[in-house]
């Protein structure tokens, strides 16, 4: 816990440099003949700060009487008093496989930060499962609870004299959430990842979450059975952890631990706009075949040397800066010395195309952008007469009465961004059903809306500004022709300015989903998905 938030800076190197491996690949970089204890990095050096820089306020003034009261009354001793406290902040609940088996882990943590010398005080922040809420209203909250939950962190933290945090993400978002916590907090802090899931088995067949939500679409296509289909369900989860796909969590994950934990938005004062992802994607390669698109799973990529490995890869090709701090109190380069190298032979963590997969779009249809997930494998343009629908669930019920009637349409949800959802709900399940139903290289998806890691598809979400704002996506009828170039980055409506302000001029807004409570208040400040969806300024 010596180590704190040492940088705020990216570690991406732009480059061009072609994917050939340099002459040293079989030496793997950092390997040399060498004993493994010449490489083993140097222990980080004591820390030179007063460790209960925060704990000292409330517990040596003899003014502080009140506070250590209670502090006594927690079961501190008076030896105690002396040492520095640590927050263990996790998000467990039973009702979902991601945060299940946090509470346990939180316990291992806190006898570990005891037996170092120090305090530590586990609590709890609340947290959602997006895949149990997926499909349903209850979406709504789960992009609403990213500040709800960067909130209760940074008041516990805040109000206490805890001089260090621990804390224990699993789902999506919540691994954002705890960043924005730490940045605003500027205290040391630690990332313990909750893990992945295993993927399930039965009758010869691997299933993950994913797999639960395409069997609807394969089973109203007619291609399952319904006792088919229930096996699938029965089987995707066979125990803890994040869902097991290439995914936002193992997503998040993975790329927070090859930024040496710096931190999105806002609350570090970083300025982000979306051309920063399209450079980025534009300039590093896509790497892994996982899923939602690929072949393989995190357990996969585990076996092979997990992230640490491929960290070690990237660092030899040039697309990181090694020179980056860690929480580590090392370098990137300082602790990939002692990470694995991908054996080789390995299929999954090889060099797929020369660019990232996300593409920014803009047009008459997205003034103020879009995000597409395009691979390659969907094809780079689409074009088709537009298919409206306000919101997923009545994109769900035309599906399931008659899927081929979607073939070669445009499908257009709308009423689910930031405001309109509100709270921006995953389209999973829409894009999913597609799939499942044999459709995913006939249908093009497009949303204000947000997709979850497990989608793919030609899909296309974050249209910006939003329906419920009045913008083009909430324009659109059925059977206007929409054009979609990824290598252009354009994504349009074929109607004239004229066509579209004519349409506007009649055009009233929705009512709001809430007109009360935590959706109500999130409606009234949260920005654009453009923006990040901040609810700040």
């Amino acid at each position: 816990m010596q180590a704190t938030i040492l940088t705020l800076r990216t570690t991406v190197i732009p480059t061009n440099k072609p994917l050939t491996p340099p002459p040293n690949r079989r030496r793997c970089l950092l390997i040399t003949a060498q004993s493994q204890a010449a490489v083993t990095p140097d222990p980080p050096s004591p820390p030179t700060v007063k460790l209960n820089k925060y704990s000292s306020r409330v517990t040596e003034p003899k003014s502080q009487g009140g506070s250590q009261a209670m502090l006594y009354g927690v079961g501190l001793s008076e030896d105690d008093m002396s040492k520095p406290q640590v927050g263990i902040s996790s998000v467990w609940y039973e009702g979902n496989p991601c945060n299940m088996h946090l509470l346990k882990l939180s316990d291992k943590v806190k006898r570990g930060v005891e037996d170092a010398g120090m305090v530590g005080f586990r609590f709890n922040a609340v947290g959602v499962s997006d895949a149990i809420s997926m499909g349903t209203r209850g979406m709504s909250f789960s992009l609403q609870s990213r500040d709800l939950i960067a909130d209760s962190i940074e008041t516990v933290m805040g109000a206490s004299g805890m001089m260090a945090i621990s804390l224990f993400p699993v789902v999506i978002k919540i691994c954002q959430v705890h960043f924005i916590a730490m940045g605003r907090l500027n205290r040391p802090s630690l990332m313990v990842y909750g893990g992945t899931i295993k993927p399930g088995h039965f009758q010869g067949n691997t299933y993950d979450i994913v797999s639960a939500f395409q069997c609807y679409g394969e089973y109203v296509s007619g291609s399952i059975s319904d006792e088919q289909r229930m096996n699938v369900v029965r089987n995707s989860c066979p125990g803890a952890g994040a869902c097991g796909g290439m995914y936002t969590a193992n997503t998040m994950a993975s790329a927070i631990e090859a930024m040496g934990m710096s931190l999105p938005y806002r609350s570090v004062g970083l300025e982000l706009t979306l051309d920063d992802f399209q450079k980025v994607s534009d300039e590093v390669p896509f790497l892994a075949d996982l899923k939602p698109s690929g072949k393989y799973v995190m357990e996969d990529m585990h076996k092979i040397g997990g992230t640490p490995a491929v960290i070690r890869y990237l660092l030899e090709f040039g697309y990181l800066d090694g020179d980056c701090m860690t929480v580590t109190g090392r370098t990137m380069a300082e602790n990939a010395k002692s990470y694995t190298c991908l054996p080789e032979g390995q299929t999954g963590v090889n060099p797929i195309k020369k660019t990232g997969h996300i593409q920014i779009l803009r047009g008459n249809l997205a003034p103020e952008g879009s995000v597409a997930k395009i691979t390659g494998k969907e094809g780079l343009h689409f074009s088709g007469p537009a298919l409206v629908f306000e919101g997923e669930e009545a994109m769900l019920a035309a599906i399931s009465e008659n899927p081929m009637s979607f073939k070669g349409k445009v499908v257009v949800i709308r009423g689910e961004g930031p405001k309109g959802g509100p709270g921006m709900p995953e389209m999973l399940t829409p894009t999913s059903a597609i799939t499942g139903a044999g459709l995913g290289k006939d249908v093009a998806l497009l949303t204000d809306g947000r997709f979850s890691g497990g989608s793919h598809g030609f899909v296309v979400g974050h249209v910006c500004p939003e329906a419920q704002e009045g913008g083009p996506i909430g324009l659109i009828q059925n059977g206007d022709a929409i054009s979609i170039d990824v290598q252009k980055r354009a994504i349009n409506v074929q109607l004239t300015d004229d066509e579209l302000n004519e349409r506007r001029k009649t055009w009233t807004p929705p009512p709001y989903k809430a007109n009360r409570g935590t959706l109500h208040k999130y409606i009234k400040n949260v920005q654009s998905a453009s923006m990040g969806c901040v609810t700040d300024e």
